[in-house]
């Protein structure tokens, strides 16, 4: 890999499920199963800022296994996820893993900030843009990427440990 650093969405793994309507993926009890595919693709990089303004890279985490959860403070399947990826950052934050949250709210911080006080979000939150929800083909939301192998509208939360147990344990 030389110094030419590659992060990828593995879509050979377990990646791209099937479309699911804004509408369905608010309903908690309708996860989306990964489906297996033959194909890899780059993760985009993105250059957002966080809640203190500082200037993020998805490169910064080269070496990291990365949860990116692309959610919204006005959706009911993404504040059903945010303990799970709490508890994820918290149980294996030391292995290797980074939960970002990219949120994408209109309102941007004035309407983040308030829910992030409120929840004690323990991971780091950036605020998205349409250039980055582009890169990464967002049409809906909650939408979730495993960087390397996963991406899943709401998650099936069983099934997103499993495959954060079995990359770090490749590691």
């Amino acid at each position: 890999m030389n110094s030419q650093f590659r992060l990828y969405v593995s879509t050979a793994v377990l990646i791209l499920v099937t479309m699911i309507s804004a509408a369905a993926a608010d309903e908690p009890s309708n996860p989306s199963a990964p489906v297996r595919v033959q194909a890899r693709k780059l993760a985009p990089n993105f250059v957002l800022k966080d809640a203190l303004g500082k200037t993020v890279t998805l490169k910064q985490y080269r070496g990291r296994i990365v949860v990116l959860d692309f959610w919204a403070t006005w959706c009911t399947g993404c504040k059903k996820e945010i303990p799970w990826f709490s508890e994820y950052q918290k149980r294996y934050g030391v292995r290797g893993l980074s939960i970002i949250g990219i949120a994408m709210d209109e309102g941007g911080w004035s309407k983040v900030k308030p829910f992030l006080r409120e929840t004690r979000v323990p991971y780091r939150m950036l605020l998205g843009n349409e250039a980055t929800a582009a890169k990464y083909e967002i049409q809906s939301l909650p939408d979730t990427f495993l960087v390397a192998m996963y991406r899943a509208r709401l998650v099936d939360q069983k099934e997103l440990e499993a495959s954060i147990k079995a990359v770090l344990s490749e590691k």
